[in-house]
């Protein structure tokens, strides 16, 4: 998801395992392009040492919760949690929850009909661009008309 504009840049339907959704961020994280400073932000449970070395080796700043609770500490340190960046994007993050309450509102995914992952795959697209192009359209009436 975009931060900025609460628009959303990738996602995908996966099986449910217990290191499905990390394994997919990698992959969409890793297929950003681009020569700008990159960030992820994500939920506690992505705050692993794998999780947040993948993110700084192909040169993306996990913006990742810290799971302090965890035995042996957080995996996120000082270098990521110093800067106004890392707050900004913590706190930027739940706009996702936003997204996944439209869609299972108004999208009608609360409960899927279909079955099979490239099915949900395919439901799943069609609604995140929906959501998109209602997005884009608030944000075009926001934006001022030019003068003359």
């Amino acid at each position: 998801m975009d931060n900025r504009h609460d628009l959303i840049v990738d996602g995908c339907v996966t099986q449910a395992t217990g290191t499905s959704e990390r394994d997919a961020a990698k992959e969409m994280a890793a297929d950003l392009t681009g020569a700008h400073q990159k960030t992820v932000g994500a939920d506690k449970n992505y705050d692993t040492k794998g999780f947040v070395a993948e993110m700084r080796r192909i040169g993306i700043t996990p913006h990742v919760a810290q799971n302090t609770a965890r035995s042996g500490g957080s995996a996120i340190d000082g270098r990521t949690t110093r800067h106004v960046g890392y707050t900004k994007s913590i706190n930027a993050r739940r706009g996702i929850e936003k997204v996944f309450g439209w869609l299972k509102a108004f999208g009608g995914l609360r409960q899927f009909k279909l079955r099979g992952q490239e099915n949900v795959s395919a439901v799943f697209g069609q609604h995140v661009i929906a959501y998109n192009l209602i997005g884009l359209g608030n944000l075009l009436l926001a934006q001022p008309s030019p003068q003359e």
